[in-house]
This record gives C-alpha cells, sequence and structure tokens, in this order.
C-alpha cells in the first residue's frame, strides 16, 4: 500500500503543510500488521518534497522480533525526523536558531567593548594622576616625548652638541659649522667661551696642570682634543678633559693633513654658539698666567694673534710656487707660528675656504711645510686689519734646528719664567705693553711636577 495514501487514510488529512504524527505511526506495531507493511519508504510520501535532503527510511519487520528491536531502529533516526514533528523545514529551524543567538552574541561584545573602554578609562585616570598632568582649562600632553622630536625654541638652535663624537665627514661638519647668523646682536644672554683646541697625538701629561688653570672658571671655557685616530684617552669624568675627543685622522708635521686636524678642531669647537674665541696649543703647551688674565686679555684684544710676516728668505718667498697663481701671488706670500688664537669670524673664514685650500694641498709641499704659511697667507688676503701679526706663544729657537728646545724637571725655576717675561715689548690694542705671551712650550712630561709645585706662586693659580 502506497504511504502516503495510509498516512492519509488514518488521519484523515493531506500530508502537505499540516501537522502529523508520523513518529508515533511508524512506532505502532499494530500499523504494520494491520496494513502488512514490512517497508516504509518516506522518499514516496507527499511531505517528502519539503526536506532539505533525501533519505529512504526503511523498516524491515520481523513478525517474530520484538517491539524494542523496531523502536530502537526507529530512535537512530530521530534526530533527523524531529524536525518534521512541527511541521518545519529543518534549513529554516537552523536560520531560526542563528537569529536567536546573534542578539545574544551582539550583546555580548558590546559588553566586552564597555569592560575595555571603562578599563582604559581607569588606567589613563591614574596614570595622569600620577605623573602631576593637570587637565582643567589644558591639554594633556604625553607622557613621554618621540626620540627625534626637536623642541621649537632658541634652544634648539644655540644649545652646544651632546656628543663630539659625531658621524660628519669633514665636507659635512665644515659646511655645517660655517653657519653664520647676519643679526650680529644675539636675542639670548651670551657669555663667550674660550675654546682651548689640544693638538696632540695622544696622552696629555700636562692635563693635571690644565686642569688646575681651569678649576673654578666652569661656562667660561671648552675643551677639544684632537688626537691619533687609534688613541683613546681615560680620563675620569671629573676631569675638564673627559669625553671631549673629537672624530680625527692622522695627521703629519709639515703636511696638509696637519692643517685638515686644525680646521678640524675650529670645526667642531663652531659649533657651539658660545665659543668666541680659539687657542691651538698642543700636549707640551703650559699657561703663563691664571684663568682670570687671560681670559679678559683675550676677550678685550681688538685683534686675533696669527704670525704672519714676509720673509724673503728662501725659507720665507723660497717655498712659493708661481703655480698658485693668481689666488696667491709671491707679494702675499706669508709665513707665521703654528700655534695661534684667533676669533669667531676668522675661525669661519679658515673653515669655509674653498678657494685658497685646493692651491696650498696641491703645490705646497713637499718641503714648504704648509702649516707654517696656509693660515698666515689666506688670512693677510682676506682680513689683514684684524691679524695682530703676532702670537701669544712662546718658544726659544735659540738652540737652533727645526724644532725650538724642549724644557725639563732641571729647567722649572722662578729665574726661568722671569725670562720669559724680560725685555719683552709688542702692540696690544695700539698700546705698547710688555705682556706679549700667554703660553709656553715645550715642555717635557718630566716638567709637570715642578710645575704643580711654583704654579700658584710664579703662574698664579
Amino acid at each position: 500500500m502506497d504511504p502516503g495514501t495510509l498516512v492519509d487514510d488514518m488521519y484523515g488529512c493531506g500530508v502537505l503543510g499540516e501537522r502529523f504524527r508520523l513518529r508515533e505511526l511508524i512506532l505502532d506495531v499494530k500499523f504494520h500488521r494491520r496494513y502488512n507493511v514490512s517497508t516504509f519508504d518516506l522518499s514516496k510520501t507527499p511531505f517528502a518534497a519539503n526536506w532539505d535532503f533525501n533519505i529512504t527510511l526503511s523498516f524491515k519487520l520481523d513478525q517474530t522480533q520484538k517491539v524494542n528491536s523496531d523502536y530502537s531502529a526507529v530512535i537512530k533516526m530521530q534526530s533527523r525526523v524531529v524536525p518534521l514533528e512541527e511541521g518545519k523545514d529543518p534549513a529554516v529551524s537552523i536560520k531560526a536558531s542563528q537569529s536567536k543567538s546573534s542578539p545574544i552574541r551582539l550583546l555580548q561584545l558590546f559588553l566586552l567593548f564597555l569592560a575595555i573602554c571603562i578599563s582604559f578609562s581607569i588606567i589613563s585616570m591614574y596614570t595622569i594622576k600620577r605623573s602631576g598632568v593637570q587637565t582643567a582649562g589644558t591639554a594633556v600632553k604625553p607622557a613621554f616625548k618621540h626620540c627625534f622630536d626637536e623642541p621649537n625654541t632658541l634652544d634648539r638652535w644655540i644649545r652646544r652638541p651632546s656628543n663630539l663624537l659625531h658621524k660628519m665627514s669633514d665636507e659635512e661638519l665644515f659646511w655645517r659649522a660655517s653657519f653664520v647668523p647676519r643679526i650680529k646682536k644675539y636675542p639670548f644672554k651670551r657669555v663667550p667661551k674660550i675654546a682651548f683646541m689640544f693638538l696632540t697625538k695622544g696622552p696629555l701629561p700636562l692635563a693635571p696642570l690644565w686642569e688646575k688653570f681651569l678649576k673654578g672658571h666652569e661656562g667660561l671655557y671648552s675643551v677639544y682634543i684632537h688626537s691619533l685616530p687609534t688613541f683613546e684617552a681615560k680620563f675620569p669624568p671629573s676631569s675638564v678633559f673627559h669625553r671631549r675627543q673629537i672624530p680625527s685622522q692622522i695627521s703629519e708635521w709639515g703636511k696638509m693633513s696637519m692643517c685638515d686636524a686644525e680646521r678640524r678642531l675650529l670645526a667642531n669647537a663652531l659649533l657651539n654658539i658660545l665659543n668666541e674665541r680659539f687657542v691651538l696649543v698642543s700636549e707640551s703647551c703650559i699657561p703663563l698666567f691664571n684663568f682670570t688674565f687671560v681670559y679678559g686679555y683675550i676677550m678685550r684684544s681688538k685683534h686675533s694673534f696669527i704670525s704672519a710676516f714676509d720673509d724673503h728668505g728662501p725659507y720665507g718667498r723660497g717655498r712659493y710656487n708661481e703655480n698658485m697663481a693668481p689666488e696667491v701671488n709671491i707679494t702675499n706670500w706669508r709665513k707665521g707660528s703654528q700655534w695661534f688664537e684667533i676669533n669667531r669670524k676668522l675661525a669661519v673664514n679658515i673653515v669655509e675656504d674653498t678657494t685658497f685650500y685646493p692651491k696650498f694641498e696641491e703645490f705646497c709641499k713637499p718641503h714648504c711645510y704648509v702649516d707654517e704659511h696656509y693660515f698666515p697667507t689666506m688670512l693677510t688676503i682676506r682680513t689683514a686689519p684684524l691679524l695682530a701679526n703676532r702670537t701669544l706663544t712662546w718658544v726659544d729657537w735659540s738652540r737652533g734646528g727645526a724644532h725650538p728646545a724642549t724644557f725639563g724637571r732641571a729647567d722649572i725655576k722662578e729665574e726661568f719664567f722671569k725670562k720669559v717675561h724680560e725685555d719683552m715689548h709688542c702692540i696690544y690694542n695700539n698700546q705698547s705693553t710688555s705682556i706679549c705671551f700667554l703660553f709656553a712650550r715645550k715642555f717635557a712630561p718630566s716638567a709637570l711636577e715642578p710645575l704643580l709645585q711654583i704654579s700658584r706662586n710664579v703662574l698664579g693659580f
């Protein structure tokens, strides 16, 4: 018999779109006996068209089999048949279930987001309270500042470099150091400094004497050291020489590399806008007066102290090369001491020079001794009225030879320093004076101990 007919016959209604209790019908053993049904194919029923899946449910009934066996067989299909209990499509049931769970899921997400916002607000208020930031009427500043942020104030332009060991090349350094403000009046309180530039191969054996000389005058001086690139100075943090080395290169006496080292010192010192005067000294130099006197003497001077004289002999004009013309003529050729003291204007002139440097680099060699001619000649051509035409560093050439005399322990006596100052006459600010030298060289390391002993009575510090 047709299963659809059986169902329609027993319940008196169509199977399509109506509620029916097929499960009770299938499980009823009397139903099978009455209609002699051994196989029940659900796919042939009229309501099978409403299912989202095709499945054939077959029951093979054995007349001698217990009802429990039939019942357990049907239970296995209960999960698939149950959606049809209420006459609903399974897909519709699934969608209905999802639609019911969606508001719950959205509510959960909203509560989670709300909890995060509340937690963040509490943490922010606690942080603000701890850092002492006042939020009333003012904008809240960030707790930290990006490491690359620059202050938009004047301090950005006038502060000294925090680290002398920069990565700039000489070309980059000289370009940066040549910046000059066009307005001469400074818009801040500027206390001018003296930059002491030490040109040395390595250690500074007389450093304790310089420490004593500079002590108590912080804010009025700066220190810079140019040494061999392999030398690592080990001064204690309390020393005025601590971390004062600049990026250095090998320099050789009498060659252009020596002038390069001096320009490098000047350029690094120019990066500090407070440096006004620049003194070049060596590891064998000492001060002849106390700092207060030296500072006043230099700062009050109208001129820069660089030796520049016209030597007509073989060691003067005799070193001139005609290939240097027209930039340098023989009448402009000058000779002078390597050790100088100059103001900021002349320091910039030396650093920014690209006119005379190539001529001296190419033609003042090998026995020209360029460090004795380059700066004196160039500055005479450019700024002759600003030169005192003398040096502030005393040396003794009386013993003859290519180098001045060196003094050791046995030479350090009060009579020695009296001899340095006696019979001295020079021009200072267009007036005659007997004080012509503020520094002296060359002193050996063995001279340090006696120098420290007599410094208070003889040198004034």
